[in-house]
């Protein structure tokens, strides 16, 4: 072959074939070996057939394509249907340029090849033949949204453990103030994405607004505008006591670190876990170790999920005093003992749900899609739902088209917008635009993101994997 190949000036081509076949056993195995020993085969006769002389008799050449035919049908069952419609048409146009005088038959079997393909295979080859804009509405109705049946589940269940911790807190603590505690978060407004997997208790605490005054982030010792304190006020008049929550005072803060210590003793060390979980017929624990009051929800196949996953509710204190909500989140807040957290949230939630009325809720859409992929993607985990709903925020004051045939473009428009913010390594708060919401990130961070997003300009199916 290879003297033949030389002939021709073809010596390149025979020395690659003949590494290939060398080294075909160590990365593909005996099997895979042979069926590339076999398509090589048949397309170095074809090759050959080629530079032949053209007074060769056409039936000789008739012989040989059936020759490499009958090896092809010789390789096994499974590997033939991968590799014969690809070596067909190798076939095909092989012979087209050697201007055979007459056309090669193919197998009877070919018209039915599609048929006995596996269902995942046909599956493979109708993804890669959508549009990204296909891929994408696909992505959002399999991978992002959730059933309704899941999401009431989690819900009904996060409601009874909510009605089991106020029975207790009121039968041992009837002279704590608080409110009703409430489901709030993402798993209530409909923007949980991917699973159903956590939620929040809202833990409202009563405070008397002539007796309490909050202080916004700016006028406080720390300077960060969504890092809020609680004051005390007349003191002269109202001496301490006259509040409940007086107790909690450092100095004349309310301290946000001795009233979730406070509920912690309260709920995650005093109730009785084995015996809720009993009357609830799940696995109910406290989570132990963690800045944040935390419980793990485990064991709810007979409500649709299975025994290993884990569902976790998050216990948290707030206060509202006028327009402004403050929690209890020390994992955000860290080591300051004064300082309570503005929560957006609701806001943010509040401004996409009035925008949306007006439109097809396009927005709810994006926002959801992108939590998705960022949740789904490693190296963009970091980027939350504050992160994106500011970004679709800033987004829907440009005179921009948010109906349903722009989806597509206004995800697409979402991953440029992050870039650039990412290139500063600023992104203002919507409703606080002193507050950057890149701060917490390290450089590493920002180049792990932007690379990410850069690569995905070019290549936007590689977020949908």
């Amino acid at each position: 072959m290879y003297h033949s190949g030389k002939r021709r000036g073809e010596d390149g081509i025979a020395a690659v074939i003949d590494f290939l076949l060398s080294n075909a056993r160590l990365v593909l195995g005996l099997g895979g070996a042979a069926v590339l020993g076999i398509a090589t085969l048949a397309v170095k006769r074809l090759i050959e057939r080629a530079g032949r002389p053209p007074d060769e008799k056409p039936e000789k050449k008739m012989t040989d394509s059936w020759e490499e035919l009958n090896l092809v049908s010789a390789s096994p069952k499974l590997l033939h249907k991968e590799i014969e419609g690809v070596l067909m048409k190798k076939i095909v146009a092989a012979t087209k340029k050697a201007e055979l005088s007459q056309p090669i038959p193919l197998p009877s079997s070919e018209p039915q090849r599609s048929d006995a393909e596996p269902p995942q295979r046909r599956r493979r080859m109708d993804l890669c033949a959508m549009t990204f804009a296909e891929r994408l509405q696909q992505y959002y109705r399999t991978r992002v949204c959730l059933s309704a049946e899941e999401v009431c589940v989690a819900q009904q269940r996060a409601l009874d453990i909510a009605t089991e911790i106020q029975a207790f807190l009121h039968s041992k603590h009837l002279d704590m103030p608080l409110g009703d505690m409430m489901l709030g978060g993402s798993l209530l407004d409909d923007l949980q994405v991917v699973k159903a997997d956590h939620a929040c208790l809202i833990v409202p605490l009563q405070l008397d607004s002539s007796l309490w005054t909050p202080i916004a982030g700016e006028d406080t010792f720390v300077g960060h505008p969504q890092y809020c304190m609680l004051r005390r006020e007349n003191l002269e008049y109202f001496p301490r006591g006259r509040s409940y929550w007086d107790r909690h005072l450092l100095d004349v803060y309310l301290s946000s670190r001795l009233v979730s210590e406070q509920l912690g003793k309260a709920v995650m060390e005093s109730m009785n876990w084995p015996s809720l979980s009993g009357t609830l017929e799940c696995d109910v624990r406290p989570v132990l170790g963690s800045p944040e009051l935390k419980l793990e929800v485990q064991g709810l196949s007979q409500c649709g999920y299975d025994d290993g996953e884990r569902f976790y509710i998050t216990i948290l204190p707030t206060v509202r005093l006028g327009e402004m909500t403050l929690t209890a989140q020390r994992e955000i807040t860290g080591s300051f003992d004064y300082i309570w957290y503005q929560s957006l949230y609701t806001s943010e939630t509040a401004r996409l749900a009035t925008l949306d009325k007006e439109d097809s809720e396009v927005r709810r859409k994006c926002l959801k899609t992108l939590k998705a992929v960022c949740r789904n993607c490693p190296a963009l985990r970091k980027l939350n739902g504050s992160h994106l709903s500011s970004v679709i925020l800033h987004m829907s004051e440009k005179d921009t088209d948010w109906s349903e045939s722009a989806f597509t473009d206004r995800f697409l428009q979402a991953i440029t917008e992050l870039i650039g913010y990412l290139e500063t390594g600023i992104l203002p708060s919507y409703f606080k635009p002193s507050v950057n919401l890149f701060q917490g990130f390290s450089e590493d961070d920002i180049d792990e993101m932007g690379f990410m997003l850069y690569c995905a300009v070019t290549e936007p199916e590689i977020l949908l994997i």
